[in-house]
């Protein structure tokens, strides 16, 4: 195969063929990159609106969602997204499906995760990364395109129902000691739109380990009708939201 990329320029390292005697473009000829099964990519973006400026409560606070008019989860409202082209950028991506799906543009971004359950689209492997957006202020009216059914602002809900900690610890190091136990938290999230008649729950499970290094991810344990892991990812925002605006 010809090589993806036309500019080689920053890929040649020292110069020197490898250990079959090849240059980099005899390698790039003979490659051939469906040898392996790879993952499809997609971009999502939590997109948030707030009349008065935040505080940690969070009161105001709406939500972009979109609904979905194709399989897999036909009729579920979801985050504006979709798959990265082969020749774009992974915020360039983001903001153009935020566009397509919603006519909104032109939002500053930032790259708050990655979700990659091998499990989370029927599909094909699919990993998403997730971005975040606020607009201060009154919200532009979205309008519905490319594959969303429609496209509305929420009113958000989010409460910490649980906290405690993780008694399935294991041992992970080979020590044949437990590690820390991690600190989960679970969160009832409440989305509304009484115009569109919805008015949906989730239960999304956080789990944090301590200490430097600090693992920590986010589970859907009830989407209700949010599609996917979509949930998930619109806690982890909240909860970047809330941490920012205590400070």
């Amino acid at each position: 195969m010809t090589a993806f990329l036309k500019d080689l320029s920053k890929f040649y390292g020292t110069g020197e063929r490898n250990q079959a005697g090849q240059t980099l473009e005899e390698f790039l000829e003979g490659y051939d990159s469906y040898k392996y099964q790879t993952p499809s990519c997609t971009a999502d973006a939590v997109i948030f609106s707030s009349a008065e400026p935040l505080t940690k409560e969070l009161r105001g606070l709406k939500l972009l969602l979109v609904k979905r008019s194709n399989h897999p989860s036909i009729g579920f409202w979801a985050l504006p997204g979709g798959f990265v082209d082969m020749e774009e950028n992974l915020e360039a991506s983001a903001k153009r499906e935020l566009l397509e799906e919603t006519g909104i543009g032109g939002l500053p971004m930032e790259q708050i995760g990655a979700y990659g359950n091998y499990d989370r689209d029927p599909r094909t492997r699919v990993i998403t990364t997730a971005y975040m957006a606020l607009i201060q202020g009154r919200e532009p009216e979205p309008a519905a395109g490319d594959d969303a059914a429609d496209a509305v602002w929420c009113e958000l809900e989010l409460e910490e129902i649980r906290c405690g900690a993780d008694s399935g610890a294991e041992d992970m190091s080979g020590t044949g000691q437990q590690e820390d136990r991690a600190e989960v938290r679970t969160y009832r999230l409440t989305v509304k739109n009484p115009k569109k008649d919805l008015d949906t729950h989730a239960l999304v499970e956080r789990k944090m380990h301590p200490g430097l290094i600090r693992e920590e991810s986010f589970a859907v344990k009830d989407g209700g009708m949010i599609a996917v892991d979509h949930a998930a990812i619109i806690v982890q925002a909240l909860t970047i939201l809330q941490e920012r605006c205590g400070k």
